[in-house]
């Protein structure tokens, strides 16, 4: 006997031929609490637990019965044989006041009342927003039988009527009959079975819970707005059920993890968890890296981009990757200081424990096999000088006045090839970083820092390996003689930049060897303008940020003047030294980075209206030539005003430099070399003999010193060119990360200075009408603003900071103008 739910009781209504198991007629509603059924003049009180144990199961009884019998019950063909299709199909005209349902758009449907056509194929309707749209018959999916004139003010409370009436668990009782019988139903069907009645509401309700239906019915045929509905095989359903819990359950935990990220966002600074607790729950793990590929707009699957997306809607914020981040610091887990473009460039921060322990194996070996060949300097006084916070020491200085007046400079370099062979792993390792990374959060060395920081660098008052390049200079400034070989010296001095001015300021007379490097650079400053060299020297900014994981980390700005004493001094011994190493090479056919620069198309008298310093170092950087460099015989390097030059001072720094130093260093002789420098009877008895060493070899190759020792040089001009083509792509990426995050910092650093400050600033070039480019006397940072009229390029004019945005890098200064 069919039921009918009304309110929180069901009425008997007269049946239908009952198709629901004899339990389930008595009672087809078993989501109710009681119910009071009436048949003539008797009145029935049931519980409503024992009736619904009673229905599920003989309901469990029946699925095994029916598991037994039917192996493929329900194929569209036996399901649709039973009747003629087109019967059941006869799709109802479309007419004014008939109640219909029909597609908005891919996400929503909507109930309409027919209004008139629109046209031959479309139709106006009115729906349940008020809205009244031409739609076309396409998008109609149901008629709402049983109507004929519906009033459009109704629908609302008919749809909710409709939705009160749904309940889910109605479509497995007619699932479980249907299949039974192999029988398939239209949704008028299934409305007389599980109401007991085809009226509009009921019909309509049924329409929903097929059209909702993902389990138990499959659409088997349609026209138009109808369609006839086939029961799935058992294993179908079971699978699709076991599919739906899985689902619900991956929901549930997917929305405890919202509210999880909701919470922690709530929380205050110092109780957010920590970013090590996030990787504890490895679902939750996965859900945060995608956020953080989103964040920095690497996503490597679409899974992690749509994972990313669906956190993003349920948290109410854009799907965006400004959003991903924003939510990433609200959670603690990324600082408010991130450095985004170092997540992005995949640049490494650490190094392994593997290639820690090789380089603390190699500090252990305390042989040096250039020991006997090394010059002992140490009785020179020796100046180290760099910025104060440099960590990596690999150059310093000494000269003296010989008899004749003229002036010997050594240019003493850190020997990093007194442990590091070519193709040994913290070798390979350093080749693929390429270079250090100076950023003002971190320094990330070429090396492990026990190495680079220890063994390798210069230190004070110890005995350092080093390769000296000793040069005697005319006292015009160009080179003498020169020379370059291992020593051994102890660094009397490490000092800054500003120490080493102040030193040279006050001209002690104990300190006459710094008298003499900075006389020194005088005569090759001006022996290179000789030559062509032009002058580009500018303002360079360094910025120190100390706990940077803090949302208000310190800050400490330096700006230096490339025209200061010491740094001169320093500039201009490591171009000498490159000019002599360039020399030495090209002297001996020995293949190395050889950089030029030509700028022969370059008047500087053009520029000579511009005032001396940035203003035209700025105007003359613009209109230079990139540098090339060639690896078989040096290039005139116009810009600094020499005939060769090779980078060569900063081999714990830079590849570059350390692939010189191997060349004249150290060999790594590969048998295919090594081969013809023995006969062939004699390699056998060296095999027979010395196997395990010969096995060694084979493998990794002969580690010999080189040039210096007479041996043949590791790396052919060809196998340089291909190595530096690789390094040089790191490096790029290392610099343009460098530039950001000097950027960044400096941004932060006008963002937090009062907002009347007024900043000197100097008109580099004009942009575009009255907007110029300006340098920032007091930060050495370039930005443009508007300016008044009647400056020019090279006057000074006086801004100020409206708004500074660190993550968005924008900066907007204003002049200010003098009364």
């Amino acid at each position: 006997m069919a039921l009918r739910a009304v309110a929180t009781c069901s009425l008997f209504r007269p049946p239908s031929p009952p198709l629901l198991p004899s339990a389930l007629r008595l009672f087809s509603s078993p989501f109710r609490c009681s119910c009071s059924l009436r048949h003539g003049a008797k009145t029935y009180h049931r519980s409503f637990h024992s009736l619904f144990d009673s229905v599920m199961e003989e309901l469990r009884a029946a699925r095994r019965s029916r598991h037994k019998r039917v192996s493929a019950a329900g194929s569209s063909t036996g399901l649709l044989n039973d009747e003629l299709v087109e019967d059941r199909l006869v799709n109802r005209s479309l007419q004014k006041g008939l109640l219909l349902e029909f597609k908005k758009d891919s996400d929503r449907v909507l109930l309409a009342v027919a209004q008139r056509p629109d046209g031959k194929k479309n139709w106006m309707v009115s729906d349940q927003n008020g809205v009244t749209s031409s739609i076309k018959l396409q998008q109609v999916t149901y008629i709402v039988p049983g109507i004929d004139n519906f009033d459009q003010a109704d629908i609302t409370d008919f749809a909710l009527k409709a939705q009160d009436n749904m309940d889910p668990s109605l479509l497995e009782y007619a699932w479980v009959e249907l299949l039974e019988k192999n029988k398939s139903v239209t949704v008028e069907e299934l409305a007389e079975i599980i109401f007991g009645s085809t009226e509009p509401l009921d019909s309509y309700s049924a329409h929903l819970l097929l059209s909702k239906d993902e389990v138990y019915f499959t659409v088997l045929e349609t026209k138009g707005s109808r369609s006839i509905y086939g029961p799935r095989p058992s294993r179908q359903v079971e699978e699709l059920i076991h599919r739906k819990l899985a689902k619900e359950a991956a929901e549930k935990e997917f929305l405890e993890f919202i509210e999880l990220l909701a919470s922690v966002k709530s929380m205050s600074l110092q109780d957010k968890p920590p970013k090590s607790s996030w990787t504890n729950d490895e679902k939750n793990w996965r859900r945060i890296e995608s956020l953080v590929a989103y964040a920095i707009d690497s996503c490597k699957s679409d899974e992690q981009r749509k994972t990313a997306g669906m956190i993003l809607k349920e948290l109410g914020l854009a799907k965006t990757s400004s959003s991903a981040v924003k939510l990433l610091i609200d959670i603690g887990y990324f600082p408010v200081h991130i450095n985004l473009d170092l997540l992005r460039s995949g640049i490494p921060t650490d190094h392994s424990e593997e290639i820690i322990s090789a380089a603390q194996c190699l500090l252990l070996d305390t042989s040096d096999p250039d020991k006997i060949d090394r010059k002992n300097l140490t009785d020179l006084k020796v100046y180290a000088i760099d910025v104060d916070e440099a960590d990596e020491l690999d150059d310093a200085l000494s000269a003296t006045k010989l008899l004749d007046g003229r002036i010997q400079v050594w240019i003493h370099v850190a020997d990093p090839t007194r442990y590091v062979q070519p193709g040994s792993i913290v070798d390979r390792e350093a080749m693929r970083r390429g270079t250090s990374v100076f950023l003002p959060t971190a320094t990330y060395s070429m090396f492990p820092e026990n190495l680079a920081m220890g063994g390798m660098s210069l230190r004070q008052g110890e005995l350092c390996n080093a390769v000296t390049v000793s040069v005697v200079l005319h006292n015009d400034g160009s080179i003498a003689e020169y020379s370059v070989f291992n020593s051994v010296i102890k660094p009397t001095y490490m000092l800054t930049y500003e120490s080493a001015s102040e030193l040279l300021h006050l001209n002690l007379q104990e300190e006459g060897e710094l008298r003499v490097l900075s006389e020194a650079a005088n005569l090759r400053s001006n022996w290179r303008r000789q030559q062509g060299a032009i002058e580009t020297s500018t303002l360079d900014t360094r910025i120190k940020v100390f706990n940077p994981e803090d949302p208000e980390p310190s800050l400490k700005l330096y700006v230096e003047n490339q025209a200061d004493p010491a740094m001169r001094l320093v500039f201009e011994m490591m171009i000498l030294c490159g000019e002599a190493i360039a020399m030495f090479g090209s002297q001996n056919d020995i293949p190395l980075p050889y950089r030029g620069q030509p700028q022969s198309d370059i008047n500087v008298s053009e520029f000579s209206h511009l005032p001396e310093g940035p203003v035209r170092s700025f105007a003359l950087v613009k209109v230079m030539r990139a540098a090339e460099i060639d690896f078989r015989k040096p290039a005139r390097h116009g810009v600094l005003g020499i005939p060769g030059y090779v980078q060569f001072t900063s081999p714990i720094r830079r590849y570059l430099d350390l692939l010189a130093h191997y060349q004249f260093c150290s060999g790594y002789l590969p048998l295919s070399r090594w081969w013809p420098t023995v006969g062939r009877s004699s390699y056998a008895v060296l095999v027979l003999r010395h196997y395990c060493a010969v096995a060694t070899l084979l493998s990794v190759g002969l580690g010999v010193k080189a040039f210096l020792r007479g041996e043949l040089p590791p790396f052919t001009a060809g196998k340089l060119e291909g190595i530096a083509a690789v390094i040089n792509e790191n490096v790029r990426t290392v610099r343009k990360l460098c530039n950001s995050s000097l950027r960044y910092w400096i941004l932060e650093y006008l963002r937090r200075q009062p907002k009347e400050k007024p900043y000197r600033a100097l008109v580099l070039r004009f942009l575009k009408d009255r907007i110029a480019a300006l340098l920032l006397v007091e930060v050495g940072f370039q930005a443009s603003a508007w300016v008044s009229i009647g400056s020019q390029i090279g006057d000074e004019v006086l801004v100020k900071v409206e708004e500074a945005h660190p993550r968005d890098d924008i900066l907007f200064l204003k002049e200010v103008v003098k009364e």
